[in-house]
């Protein structure tokens, strides 16, 4: 019983944490009120976090060791607590910005933390139902946080979305002082009492990786800035992204270099030798990928094209979250009898099937066509996190379980930042190439033309008729190109999760259980 409590414990910061991403989303034009700022300026808040989140992901494993396990992962939630108090408080905008970058420095140690702790505190028999626990988190938040960010904007204060994170963390800190045991990684590292933590984080400390630390901070720093400000910034059309795309880019493939060289990297890379969690890695990236891309798109379609409030928005995600919630367990059972990497391929084409599905609705589409094509996505995303799990850990020793979570939790948050960079730019390309297409279409005397502003006419007897003709053309058209725009996003994601399923056939075969398991 107690190791479910230290579960439950470690998805309470988790789900904070990504929930708190999506209202922050949500709340960005209250924010940008609030401080007496434009939009543009007030999205440095998003992407201050996302950089200082990616910054520190890489290197959670080694601040781990420095540390210890416990009290890292006790500091970051504590930190993520305080500046999240600040961020409610904040002045003004600098000040935000400055409080949301020590917010993902402290976010950043939560998941390979958390992931690590349960890798150790969970026999291995019990290990597919704790990351099935821990899955519920990761996809539950970003489904709910629309609905409850757009419900403490409306009802509240975007200084809540902030400082709702307060009792939350503090809960937290608590449960795992009472709970999660204060030896919890030298067991996993295989190190005995002839060693104290006080030495191993002494030595720890002492085979600091500061050329391997500087690149990595580099490296990760400016792509992230690069896929955040990316399309807002017209890509390579700007200087700035160019030269960010340079530095990080360089700094990557230094960084690379540097990591194999080295006795003691802070980036264990040599982990990715292992087929299945090199392939894991790949999972988790498309994993995020879709599913951060597909929860940005379905939101921004509904509001903008349907007149759905942010709140009305989430509800249509929610159902979909609350599928994931039933069959997280039931893919935990079926891991456990089914190769981990046939269950992977069934869930990503069941997620391709949705989302061309989700490609072939129209406008003329109910609130419950959306909510079933949401639940049938859910269904795939449900069956996938536990198994990607089973088959990172499979053949991994237990001494690398930090740096192998600090890794697949990088790729994870990579697959995120990617997939929302790459449908947003999609939807910017795509309307330019529809806007193009239909306007060539729209000709004076064309039969369907008439017969549209016929139509409208006869509905809007008053008011100039030419004023109303233009309108009318005007918003049909507009409506038509963001419409297409959208569902060509949908098919993007849709390819995407197709071209994962042979993959999954490279799989090597282990048992169900996780790390150990080929031992």
């Amino acid at each position: 019983m107690k190791i479910w409590m230290i579960g439950l414990t470690l998805t309470i910061a988790t789900f904070m944490e990504l929930l708190d991403t999506s209202i922050a989303n949500v709340a960005l034009p209250h924010i940008a009120g609030g401080t007496s700022s434009s939009v543009d300026e007030a999205t440095w808040v998003l992407t201050s976090y996302l950089v200082a989140n990616a910054v520190v992901l890489p290197l959670s494993a080694w601040l781990s060791s420095v540390f210890g396990r416990k009290r890292y992962y006790m500091m970051s939630v504590a930190l993520f607590t305080a500046s999240s108090m600040l961020c409610g408080l904040a002045p003004n905008l600098g000040w935000l910005i400055l409080f949301r970058v020590l917010q993902g420095i402290g976010g950043g140690g939560l998941a390979p933390s958390e992931q690590a702790i349960l890798l150790e505190v969970f026999p291995i028999a019990k290990r597919a139902s704790a990351f099935a626990l821990y899955s519920v988190a990761i996809v539950a938040a970003p489904a709910v946080g629309p609905t409850l960010g757009g419900w403490i904007t409306d009802n509240w204060s975007w200084r809540m979305c902030f400082l709702i994170n307060i009792p939350i963390g503090l809960l937290s800190l608590w449960l795992t002082h009472r709970l999660v045991p204060n030896d919890v990684g030298t067991h996993a590292a295989g190190q005995g009492a002839t060693q104290t933590a006080a030495a191993r984080r002494k030595a720890a400390a002492g085979s600091i990786d500061i050329v391997g630390i500087v690149l990595v901070m580099i490296a990760f720093g400016f792509i992230e800035i690069v896929l955040d400000k990316g399309q807002e910034d017209d890509w390579f059309g700007s200087s700035f992204i160019c030269a960010s795309t340079a530095i990080g880019v360089l700094a990557l493939v230094a960084a690379v270099v540097w990591e194999l060289k080295t006795k003691n990297p802070v980036v264990a890379l040599e982990l990715l030798r292992d087929r299945n969690f090199a392939l894991a890695c790949a999972f988790y990236f498309t994993f995020a990928f879709v599913m951060f891309g597909s929860t940005v798109l379905m939101p921004q379609m509904l509001q903008s094209l349907f007149g759905y409030s942010a709140m009305e928005a989430g509800l249509v995600l929610t159902p979909g979250a609350l599928v994931i919630m039933v069959m997280a367990p039931l893919a935990a059972r079926l891991t456990k009898r089914i190769p981990a990497g046939y269950l992977v391929g069934v869930a990503f084409a069941v997620v391709a099937v949705a989302l061309w599905q989700t490609s072939r609705l129209s406008l003329s589409s109910s609130y419950g066509d959306f909510v079933l094509a949401r639940m049938l996505q859910g269904f795939g995303l449900g069956f996938l996190f536990v198994p990607v799990s089973t088959i990172a850990y499979s053949y991994l020793p237990p001494a690398l379980n930090d740096k192998a979570s600090s890794l697949t939790n990088l790729f994870r948050n990579e697959g995120g930042s990617f997939g929302i960079a790459a449908v947003t730019t999609l939807l910017a390309r795509r309307s330019q190439f529809h806007q193009a297409v239909l306007a060539s279409h729209v000709r004076p005397f064309d039969p369907i033309t008439l017969e549209t502003l016929r139509a409208f006419a006869h509905t809007h007897m008053h008011g100039p008729a030419q004023t109303l003709r233009a309108l009318s053309l005007s918003s049909v058209v507009s409506r038509q190109v963001g419409f297409l725009s959208f569902l060509d996003g949908f098919r993007m994601l849709a390819l995407f999760s197709l071209l994962v399923v042979p993959v999954t056939f490279a799989v090597r075969r282990a048992l169900s259980a996780g790390p150990q398991a080929a031992h």
